[in-house]
């Protein structure tokens, strides 16, 4: 760790954030003093109680302990960020290799279908396509992020493989007879690991917002699923009489996209020569 905090402070402090975020995901059940979605039978007295020795980030409109919903919220968050990452640089990655190593017109199909995504704003586009589904679900949620967001991982993973596919030990294989899936795979796609790995990272932080977004519009994660989005809208209401049931999620929202954006930037710094020079 010191030598990692020598090199990049920046990946550090985002290494921390993401390693808090996972401990807390992992260990929900010891960390979580009460359940989640528990409502008690008591509703009127433990509605909206302050911090306090037993609910210390105090409860919420129906008496649910906010941290136990903050802590579990974090699995939602890793769920949509991380899987819907994961089906977007699959996406991305065959489309940018193809489009790059195939050039011509496949190339300016490709690509011209990823502008067409492109020229929507994202969120704007996320509600049009969560409006297809019958109800908001956390499956609709990480389909619909992973249709938008192959489209960065695309244009990067083009952009590497146009730089790869002009050097010497790719034109040799060519010239020795390699076939097609053989480069990409062994010489193309390893080369551009590096890039991939910090577009991916920021990607990850970027589908935790859009989740919280679309939860707090009411079109995402459906209730009772302790969402950190979820959370903020349901306490709206009350963040000027009650602010414990807002500000504690939306600082989870804050240090998790910051601890992402972070690693992300610090890799980035680490992996790039010429910065690292």
């Amino acid at each position: 760790m010191r030598r990692l905090w020598r090199r990049s402070k920046t990946a550090t402090v985002g290494l921390v954030l993401t390693a808090l975020l996972f401990v807390s995901a992992a260990a929900a059940p010891l960390l979580a003093p009460h359940a989640p979605e528990a409502v008690p039978r008591d509703l009127v007295r433990a509605s909206l109680q302050p911090p306090s020795p037993r609910h210390p980030l105090g409860t919420d409109l129906l008496g649910r302990d906010v941290l136990s919903r903050v802590i579990y919220g974090a699995r939602i968050s890793l769920l949509v960020g991380f899987g819907a990452e994961l089906v977007a640089v699959v996406l991305g990655v065959a489309v940018g290799m193809l489009a790059g190593y195939a050039g011509g017109w496949t190339d300016a199909l490709l690509m011209r279908l990823t502008d067409t995504f492109l020229a929507f704003p994202s969120l704007v586009l996320a509600i049009a396509m969560m409006a297809a589904f019958q109800q908001p679900g956390l499956l609709n949620v990480v389909v619909v992020l992973s249709l938008l967001g192959w489209t960065g991982i695309a244009r990067v993973m083009r952009a590497q493989t146009l730089v790869v596919m002009g050097r010497d030990f790719v034109q040799s294989a060519q010239a020795a007879g390699a076939g097609t899936l053989r480069i990409l795979l062994r010489y193309v796609l390893p080369n551009c690991l590096a890039p991939l790995m910090v577009a991916a990272t920021i990607g990850i932080a970027g589908n935790i917002l859009a989740e919280a977004g679309l939860s707090f519009l009411g079109i995402g994660v459906s209730p009772p699923t302790p969402s950190w989005g979820l959370m903020l809208a349901q306490g709206r209401s009350e963040l000027t009489t009650h602010p414990w049931v807002t500000i504690f999620p939306g600082l989870a929202i804050m240090l998790t996209v910051l601890g992402l954006n972070l690693l992300g930037d610090g890799l980035r710094d680490l992996l790039d020569p010429q910065l690292r020079r």
